[in-house]
């Protein structure tokens, strides 16, 4: 990961700080990360930004060189780099402005994967605490969980702590959480198929 934002020659926070990230996952039928849209609401620290880096985590067996970046509004796309062994790939988001220290801008984004296997969870990374940060996963009917729950890590080796089941609504098949006033860390969503 660390070489791939190398590459793209971002300071660690990109001077963003989250005011507001509304995240939709969804699985597919053959229990598939199929994709991800967001919204996304930043809010600029410093002078002169003018883009955001945006990570995409895919399952195992991912090829991260078949995944379509898709840049919705108020945001195109730039340079685009991924590591095959790791699954991961960094899209570069450019504004079509430069915000000043104190301006907030917002943008949507997204990712259409589907090629790993059997998808059990969704975890987003939180470098730094902040905003306000909403999750939602949506099943295919054909792939409907047994079991759904939200979870939170201090970091990626330590036990899960605030867990809690999630009920799948039942015309919509999703679940979700909402965070507000994010710390560092890890909250995420994960399920049982069986």
């Amino acid at each position: 990961m660390e070489r791939l934002l190398a590459a793209m020659e971002s300071p660690v926070d990109g001077g963003l700080h989250t005011v507001d990230h509304q995240e939709r996952v969804r699985i597919g039928a053959r229990r598939e990360l199929a994709g991800r849209t967001s919204l996304h609401v930043v809010r600029a620290h410093r002078d002169g930004v003018d883009r955001y880096l945006a990570i995409h985590r895919g399952d195992p067996g991912c090829d991260p060189s078949r995944i379509a970046v898709r840049a919705g509004e108020n945001c195109r796309t730039g340079r685009v780099r991924w590591d095959g062994e790791a699954g991961v790939l960094v899209a570069e988001l450019l504004f079509d402005t430069r915000l000043r220290a104190g301006e907030t801008y917002l943008f949507g984004y997204g990712f259409e994967d589907g090629t790993g296997g059997a998808s059990g969870e969704y975890v987003r990374g939180f470098t730094f605490g902040g905003g306000q940060y909403v999750l939602q996963v949506g099943f295919d009917e054909a792939a409907l969980p047994v079991r759904c729950r939200r979870f939170e890590q201090v970091s990626a080796g330590a036990a899960r702590a605030a867990r809690r089941d999630l009920t799948l609504t039942g015309r919509h098949r999703t679940v979700h959480v909402v965070e507000e006033g994010v710390r560092p860390g890890l909250i995420g969503i994960d399920w049982d198929w069986d």
